[in-house]
């Protein structure tokens, strides 16, 4: 009998409701497993907590940034394998360049093509699995 393979568990860190539910939208058609916070200062605890797979976070939060929330988990050894995707309405190069050197691994700029969400959270969720580079 073959295993059935463990579904992916999300965090969606974002403010805005519009946004959320698109991301919600996205994630549950993919099939991942997620929840919502929408302030910064819920987030840390909640991501200690659940330890997701996988973060989509906001850069700009009520209470605490998006990219202090990025360095406290880089920080936390035993969150050393949760991804984190940041998103930002402002996507310029020095926020996208501010985001990875803090640690994110992928970085979003909104609003964004849902298609490209989804290639981002399968390129960093499943990374043997989608198509050739």
């Amino acid at each position: 009998m073959v295993e059935p393979k463990l579904r992916h568990r999300v965090l969606v860190v974002e403010d805005e409701d519009n946004i959320a539910l698109a991301l919600d939208y996205v994630l549950t058609r993919a099939g991942y497993e997620h929840d919502r916070v929408a302030s910064g200062a819920d987030a840390l605890p909640r991501i200690r907590a659940t330890s997701p797979d996988l973060v989509l976070l906001d850069v700009m939060l009520p209470e605490v940034s998006g990219y202090e929330i990025c360095q406290n988990v880089r920080m936390d050894p035993a969150l050393k394998e949760t991804k984190i995707l940041m998103m930002t309405a402002r996507g310029s190069a020095m926020e996208r360049r501010k985001g990875l050197a803090l640690g994110a691994d992928g970085f979003i700029a909104k609003p964004f093509d849902l298609t490209e969400l989804r290639e981002e959270v399968r390129r960093l969720l499943d990374p043997g699995a989608g198509g050739n580079a």
